[in-house]
């Protein structure tokens, strides 16, 4: 199954394996850095992770393999229910997913499919490409506008008669940017009757008041057509547990349950999960962290007078006026690890953001090649 953040380790071991399990080898084009950290190791600020990790209540808890020996069906029924209950919904409109990947993988195969299109941003969070792919649908990349929105007018286009699945990440990754909540509406409400939204909401916690952005959870339009994807990997600070949801219609989610694997949510990830929907306390202190750290950021970068591009997630991206690739590999020597590559952008980087005295070694190592 493609993960998240890595199809194969290495495009050989891909292609290896492609050739003896028949698996489209145009499918093994992308790979992310090693990102386990030991002590000494390097500072990974490229994969837009929580530096700070779970929530203190998710780390006290007393025995962590407590239920190992079960399976998670309670624990699944009682995540979905706090889910529910947080976004105002029926426990059948919710599907838990192994990470929010899970949920892109069985919408692809649920909305989309031979005959069918799958239709996404470029550049934008790349997984999709691999699921509608995996489908067997056609992939159509729209570029981005160059306020770095998406660009709807040519989605709609782009997605035809034929219909399939949209994919909106918003804000978007890699570039941090929104696209404005009345466009989406207008733009959902003129697609044909065949076509999904898959609306991935994974950086929503991040987004500081604005009046372009509404979460579609919180203000919910044609439950029928759009899915929401949210995650447990960035706010809540669980990436290595995978956990994620989605919210749409009850019919949707049936179809979405037929594509899903069985007891894909663990018993670990769903106490932690459970604990972290139960300390909003908690929220709203790694909320302001963010921001805080984030205002920093954009701080050091006004002072060297960068290009960045403004952001409402836990990272940011901006013009290095230099190959990335030669970025990337001056930070490596610093034994800072930074975002990959980005085509066609390719000479802006993405900064996750860390801890406070990781960012200053950042700022030290962008010193040396500015």
């Amino acid at each position: 199954m493609l993960s998240r953040r890595s199809f194969f380790k290495t495009a050989g071991m891909g292609a290896a394996i492609a050739a003896t399990a028949s698996f489209p080898t145009e499918l093994i084009s992308w790979a992310e850095p090693q990102r386990t950290t030991h002590q000494g190791g390097p500072i990974l600020l490229n994969s837009n992770e929580n530096a700070y990790g779970p929530f203190p209540s998710v780390l006290a808890l007393n025995n962590p393999f407590q239920d190992a020996n079960r399976y998670p069906d309670r624990g699944f029924d009682h995540l979905t229910e706090h889910v529910a209950a947080l976004h105002k919904v029926k426990p059948e409109q919710v599907t838990l997913g192994c990470g929010s990947t899970e949920i892109l993988k069985i919408a692809a195969c649920a909305f989309a499919g031979p005959g069918k299109k799958v239709v996404m941003a470029s550049p934008t969070f790349e997984a999709i490409d691999f699921y509608g792919k995996a489908a067997k649908a056609e992939v159509v990349k729209v570029p981005l506008t160059s306020a770095y929105a998406h660009q709807l007018e040519q989605m709609s286009a782009a997605v035809g008669k034929v219909g399939g699945l949209i994919y909106i990440c918003n804000p978007n990754n890699p570039t941090a940017s929104l696209t404005p909540r009345r466009s989406l509406e207008d733009f959902i409400r003129a697609l044909p009757p065949n076509t999904y939204v898959l609306m991935d909401e994974a950086y929503h916690d991040f987004v500081a008041g604005s009046a372009d952005y509404i979460s579609f959870l919180q203000t919910p339009i044609d439950q029928d057509r759009v899915i929401v994807a949210r995650t447990f990997s960035k706010i809540y600070g669980i990436a290595g547990l995978r956990l994620g949801y989605s919210v749409t219609s009850a019919k949707n989610a049936r179809l979405m349950a037929a594509q899903k694997l069985e007891d894909s949510t663990n018993v670990l990830a769903l106490r932690a999960g459970i604990l972290s929907l139960d300390h909003e306390d908690e929220h709203q202190q790694a909320v302001q962290r963010n921001a805080a750290d984030r205002d920093e950021f954009m701080r050091q970068a006004a002072a060297r007078k960068l290009e960045v591009i403004p952001s409402s997630t836990n990272f940011v991206m901006f013009n290095t006026h230099l190959p990335v690739r030669t970025v990337i590999d001056h930070f490596a020597k610093s034994n800072v690890k930074i975002g990959r590559p980005f085509p066609p952008m390719d000479t802006f980087a993405r900064i996750s953001l860390g801890k406070p005295e990781e960012m200053k070694t950042f700022w030290q190592a962008w010193d040396k090649i500015a």
